[in-house]
């Protein structure tokens, strides 16, 4: 079994690679731009919840505290979004 060097879309010791060797590393690149994918909702969803909750937080300081209570549950929510994404990802990169 030969190792291969990825550069680019071009693997180095392509000559000798067996079609195991590139099936693999072609689904390392596939399986990274889906968990790249699947990351980019939760953070933008992240990121608006958290703007949106010191907006309130600005507007109405006597709220604080249940703003803030709401604000980490959703993004415990949001971010098993991510988590999810990173299960695929795991699963097409060993499966």
């Amino acid at each position: 079994m030969s190792i291969l060097a990825q550069v680019g879309d071009v693997a180095v010791n392509a000559v000798d690679a067996t079609p195991d060797d590139l099936k693999a590393t072609a689904a390392a690149g596939q399986a990274g731009l889906a968990y790249g994918l699947a990351t980019l909702g939760p953070g933008i969803g992240i990121g608006y919840l958290v703007g949106q909750s010191v907006q309130a937080m600005a507007r109405q300081p006597e709220a604080a505290g249940m703003v803030r209570t709401t604000m980490f549950l959703g993004i415990a929510f949001t971010e098993a979004l991510a988590l999810i994404g990173f299960v695929v990802f795991i699963l097409l990169k060993f499966v």
